[in-house]
């Protein structure tokens, strides 16, 4: 398992855990039932879930990182962790130059994930939008020919300047299909990127969607107003309104049932 504690908190599968109503001994209780389906027994601990979130682990174990993904629906990456790098080595190919060598024909040992450079700290006086918010986007369908919106309950997790969201399950207006955010905070200015995977039985059968956000917080905090960035099917990029408006600061199991539903 590889270890980088200079990487920073997992806020990503923080926040899932959190939208699947789990405490840390929740899903390592899970972890272990599901390693049990998968006849592919495992020790997950709250211990592991905490070195997970923190940063300090990295990488799962390919055993932990399947039942994570069983589990949750979401692959490795989009739960925060990165996978080690393969080590290449260059050799002679025999005929007057050089070719790559990839690790399992050199008998190289694997390097781990690039470390990031030291984070920026937060500019935004100690404001926290962590909690529930309602995330609402107009887009228009070229297919259908009208305008239409996308609302989702999402759960904002915010480690100095960087806020993560996701859906919580079951609270998209568009066939249950799961957003996620990544963002980075300047003073009150929000910019990063998001994703969509919609549903395979809905209008878009399964396509993933994704692009760039920027949003400008409102001085009393409660709401983020902005556009996003896309591209569409006709090779052309698309853009439109995009707000989120809080819902509710707390983060606990009873607050993340209420909204755990299709807005209205």
């Amino acid at each position: 398992m590889t270890s980088n504690a200079a990487a920073g908190p997992n806020d990503a599968l923080r926040a899932v855990r959190i939208g699947l109503r789990m405490s840390q001994d929740d899903l390592a209780k899970a972890l272990r039932r599901v390693g049990d389906e998968l006849r592919e027994p495992n020790d997950a601990s709250k211990r592991l879930v905490q070195r997970w979130e923190s940063g300090v682990s990295r990488s799962p174990r390919p055993l932990y990182a399947r039942a994570l993904e069983y589990l949750t629906g979401r692959t490795i990456e989009e739960l925060g962790f990165t996978l080690p790098v393969p080590m290449a080595r260059v050799h002679n190919d025999g005929a007057g130059g050089h070719d790559m060598e990839p690790e399992g024909l050199t008998g190289t040992h694997g390097v781990g994930p690039a470390v990031p450079g030291p984070q920026m700290k937060t500019q935004s006086a100690g404001r926290s939008y962590a909690g529930v918010w309602l995330s609402r986007y107009e887009y228009f369908s070229s297919g259908r020919e009208s305008a239409h919106e996308g609302k989702h309950y999402v759960i904002l997790v915010q480690h100095g300047n960087r806020i993560t969201g996701r859906s919580l399950p079951g609270a998209s207006s568009n066939d249950n299909s799961p957003l996620t955010l990544d963002l980075t905070l300047d003073q009150n200015v929000i910019t990063g990127s998001w994703t969509e995977q919609t549903a395979s039985n809905g209008y878009y059968q399964g396509a993933r969607y994704h692009g760039a956000l920027q949003l400008l917080a409102e001085p009393t905090g409660r709401r983020l107003a902005g556009k996003w960035v896309g591209f569409g099917k006709d090779f052309d990029v698309n853009t439109g309104p995009w707000e989120l408006r809080l819902m509710d600061t707390s983060t606990s199991k009873a607050t993340l049932e209420q909204y755990s539903r299709i807005p209205e």
